[in-house]
């Protein structure tokens, strides 16, 4: 498509090429047109009587003729210039030529000049005229002449929830960008709506992936992923999609997860049964004759085990004296005396200056202190049997002694929150229902789609495994009657899911950081201006929190930052947006996220059938499921120190991550042989403290270990890649270049569950190899996964899978792609380019299993760590979301009798 454009008196052309190329600059083009305006202007003052009569000695020529009237072939200009006496006529010609349109608008920005009706925004709202009839407010210039026959007042009016342009009968307009709100001559409006006009500098800095031409087809505001303020801050306009799906499918969806969760609805009522009898014991009473007394919990509570942290659901004991709470589990492990301690450990590192950091000494000051404060100290006692605790000879337990926070002198009483016998009712009607069911429907049929050989990605080359090979989808594919089965096959087995293109199905809203930057300043509250203005985020290689400008922040997104040194700084943003309703700041962003999820029957964060977390109640407190944005700088050479990583961790719960947007950091010459110098400063540092590790450790039992065989054990490897897998990304961690250029962002590595054991026994006997905060070495390890202190590099899988036989799934995330990661599976991340990823968690039926075995893990934790709450209070959701799908598929066979 081509606009008009005015040019030393004569008409061009602004092309699309023009755009891209960028070969004209806007800033020439303004300071033309304003020049041309203020001339047209001060000619129309010496006329002294406001009639539009054109004087000045330039002179438009419009060669080309177009258009037929009467057999008679009509110039552009007079086409134009008869636009008030024939409008009608002229949106015919309108529809198929641009420059026409451009003339018109041209010519109407002259007929509203000052003191000629031009819309001024200063004025507009002194003289306001509301449009009851509309609902709407219009607003008319207090400097508009008077209104005659020939003459015309242009009118703003507010309409969804902005100011748009309209005219009076007499056709006259001014014509604003819908984005800037800006008058500008190289307008485009949407053939459409014929309501919304961009200009080419938004089109270009807002919408780069759009052509001009395509914006007059059909502009931003009718495609749905307009991106200026006011569209970014309206509701309902991206209509999520809601699962329509038969009442037969609801149905097996409902039968699906109640008969997975009987299981452990009967293991809780048994749990339950078992502590009431001792109970009954201790009153020397029958069990059916026990009453448990209901503790006051409002539902924007949570009740927490006093020891564990474990959330509490129902029964548990507590002291009538001090109140101190104790979960069942506790009860059990204080009579069976294996309760262990789990006390507070410190995890501080000492800040050894920033030369230290790129392989140099310690800095003279950190040297000197003989014992800091915050150094790591030795590691005694917190997992180890609690002594002078115990229960009493009748399984009484008595409250825990004061340094441990109770009085130790009261009798723990039996409590219950939820109401008599509840948890054993739920489960005799869990079970009517499905016995209903299966009655009245037989057998459900199970019918997968087709899988294809490209719906396979290899992502390992474990020998003698059947499962080297993911399943990968397209989007279009995951909407096919028999997929969701393809999906929950290879998903209750604990294997990843990578379904591709997903952002095809949204609406293509724009997710340059930019523009949620913009959409946040703009929603934020003007008191805390600050908070938007410098944001926290985690600088990768000291591994601590820094401030920076925002700004400052996103421009480094796609043009990097280094140090002093030339060494590249990998910053990531830190719970951004700054609050965890990421809803209400970004409601736009969150619609657009939630349609393009695949398997919304899972990852639905509002409505998802078989999404547990749904299924709370309102008024309980819900935990924080996201959507949240992880935004961070990247580089696809492996830097070894400072990478941009997520460091290997295991989540409570199933999650599904997006790459929304990539963006790719070049480096210079001049960069790279500074990166390769202090490679070999960062290599002979890691050395030089392993052998003095290692020397200290063995020197306590007498023998010394040479300094070649250290070198010879941990470094002197040459990288083997295996032939079957040089062809893509193999456990070496090596992206396949071609992908990467092309849309790959991140690297990912995920660790099978039953790989765990071994996977945590490599990390204890090499931790110090590994490097945390302040670039220090990892001197304590209580959890080697929960600790999140380790990124495996790709020497580190090497050896991981030459001493333990143990590989991940190791494949690379490409624009628009969707990873499913199932609960319970150890995975990391590193970015090949800066990337900006929304994820949400969820929790599947399938996995609800890994869910409980997480939640006992961190029960073992340190009372301090950064993993022991027991956020996702499972054991609730559980009990929830059964009661609720029990009443769906009540109502449900209702209906069908």
């Amino acid at each position: 498509m081509q606009v008009l454009r005015v040019e030393e008196g004569r008409p061009g052309q602004y092309s699309d090429k023009d755009i891209g190329s960028g070969k004209r600059e806007f800033s020439e083009l303004l300071e033309h047109e304003k020049e041309e305006l203020l001339q047209d202007q001060s000619e129309e003052d010496e006329k002294g009587n406001g009639r539009l009569q054109r004087t000045g000695t330039k002179k438009r020529r419009f060669t080309p003729e177009i258009g037929a009237s009467n057999g008679k072939r009509i110039r552009k200009k007079q086409l134009a210039s008869n636009y008030y006496e024939d409008a009608d006529e002229l949106m015919d010609e309108m529809e198929h030529d641009t420059e026409i349109a451009f003339m018109i608008k041209s010519k109407a920005r002259r007929r509203g000049s000052p003191g000629h009706g031009k819309i001024n925004r200063s004025s507009s709202v002194d003289s306001g005229v509301k449009d009851e009839s509309k609902n709407t407010t219009s607003y008319t210039s207090s400097s508009s002449p008077p209104s005659s026959p020939n003459s015309s007042v242009s009118v703003l009016r507010w309409d969804r929830g902005r100011w748009s342009r309209h005219s009076q009968d007499n056709g006259d307009v001014c014509f604003k960008c819908h984005q800037c709100m800006q008058e500008s001559k190289t307008i485009v409006s949407c053939f459409k709506c014929k309501n919304n006009s961009y200009c080419i500098r938004c089109i270009k800095e807002w919408y780069p992936h759009m052509k001009v031409q395509e914006v007059k087809e059909l502009c931003p505001f009718c495609r749905r992923n307009c991106n200026c303020n006011a569209c970014l801050h309206s509701t309902g306009m991206i209509k999520t999609p809601k699962q329509d799906i038969s009442d037969y499918e609801k149905t097996q969806h409902l039968v699906h997860l109640i008969r997975s969760m009987l299981p452990f609805l009967k293991e809780f009522s048994d749990e339950q049964k078992e502590e009431i009898e001792i109970e009954a014991n201790i009153q020397g009473e029958s069990p059916s004759n026990i009453i448990v007394e209901q503790t006051l919990c409002y539902n924007d509570e949570r009740v927490y085990c006093n020891h564990c942290a474990t959330s509490i659901v129902d029964l548990h004991r507590s002291c009538p004296k001090c109140l101190y709470e104790l979960c069942l589990s506790c009860c059990r492990e204080i009579r069976q005396g294996c309760l262990l301690d789990r006390a507070e450990v410190k995890f501080q590192y000492r800040n050894m200056g920033c030369e230290y950091i790129h392989g140099g000494d310690p800095s003279p000051e950190c040297c000197s202190l003989e014992a800091p404060d915050n150094h790591i100290e030795p590691l005694t006692g917190w997992n180890e049997p609690l002594t002078g605790w115990d229960a009493n000879d009748d399984n009484s337990i008595t409250c825990a002694p004061k340094e441990m926070g109770g009085c130790g002198e009261s009798i723990l009483a039996l409590k219950r929150i939820l109401p008599c016998d509840w948890i054993a009712s739920l489960e005799a009607k869990a079970k009517t229902v499905l016995d209903i069911c299966e009655t009245k429907y037989c057998t459900f049929k199970h019918e997968c789609g087709e899988r294809r050989n490209d719906m396979l990605r290899k992502a390992a080359s474990r020998e003698g495994s059947c499962d080297n090979f993911l399943y990968c989808p397209d989007s279009r594919d995951t909407l096919k009657e028999g997929d969701l089965l393809h999906f929950r096959k290879h998903w209750i087995n604990g294997e990843p899911v990578i379904v591709q293109n997903v952002l095809e199905q949204a609406n293509g809203l724009s997710w340059e950081p930019m523009v949620m930057w913009r959409a946040l300043s703009e929603n934020m509250d003007p008191n805390s201006t600050s908070q938007f203005s410098e944001v926290k985020t985690i600088d990768c290689l000291a591994g601590c929190e820094v401030e920076i400008n925002t700004r400052q922040f996103f421009e480094g997104y796609t043009e990097g930052r280094m140090y002093g040194n030339l060494w590249p700084e990998m910053l990531k943003l830190k719970d951004w947006p700054p609050s965890d309703k990421f809803e209400n700041l970004l409601p736009r962003h969150c619609d657009e996220f939630i349609t393009a999820l695949p398997f919304q029957e899972y990852t639905d964060p509002r409505a998802g059938l078989l999404n547990l977390a749904v299924k709370l109640p309102p008024g309980v407190l819900k935990p924080d499921m996201g959507p949240k944005t992880y935004i961070a700088y990247g580089l696809v050479e492996e830097l070894g120190r400072g990478d941009s990583v997520t460091k290997l961790h295991c989540d409570m719960s199933d999650a599904v991550n997006i790459l929304t947007h990539t963006a790719e950091i070049k480096l210079g010459d001049e960069q790279k042989s500074a990166i390769s110098m202090l490679k070999e400063l960062h290599r002979a540092q890691d050395e030089r403290e392993l052998r003095n590790w290692v020397n200290s450790q063995s020197g306590q039992s007498g023998a010394q270990i040479g300094d070649e065989e250290i070198i010879e054990k941990n470094y002197n490897r040459e990288l083997k890649v295996p032939e079957d897998v040089a062809d893509g990304p193999t456990l070496s961690g090596s992206p396949c270049t071609e992908a990467v250029e092309e849309t790959g962002g991140a690297l990912w590595d995920i660790f099978r569950r039953e790989d765990v054991p071994k996977l945590e026994a490599y990390l204890k006997k090499h931790y110090k190899e590994f490097r945390h905060t302040y670039c220090s070495l990892v001197e304590r390890v209580i959890h080697p996964i929960h600790d999140q202190s380790f990124y495996l590099s790709m020497d580190h899988k090497r050896k991981l899978k030459e001493e333990f036989g143990v590989e991940p799934w190791t494949f690379v995330q490409s624009l628009g792609e969707a990873v499913f990661i199932p609960a319970g599976c150890p995975h990391q991340v590193r970015n090949l380019k800066s990337c900006t990823k929304v994820a949400v968690d969820f929790v599947s039926p399938e996995n609800v299993h890994e869910c409980l075995r997480l939640t006992k893990d961190f029960r073992q934790l340190p009372k301090n760590h950064r993993a022991r709450e027991d956020k996702l209070e499972i054991k609730k959701m559980i009990l929830y979301a059964v009661d609720q799908a029990v009443k769906d598929l009540e109502a449900l066979v209702a209906t069908q009798v």
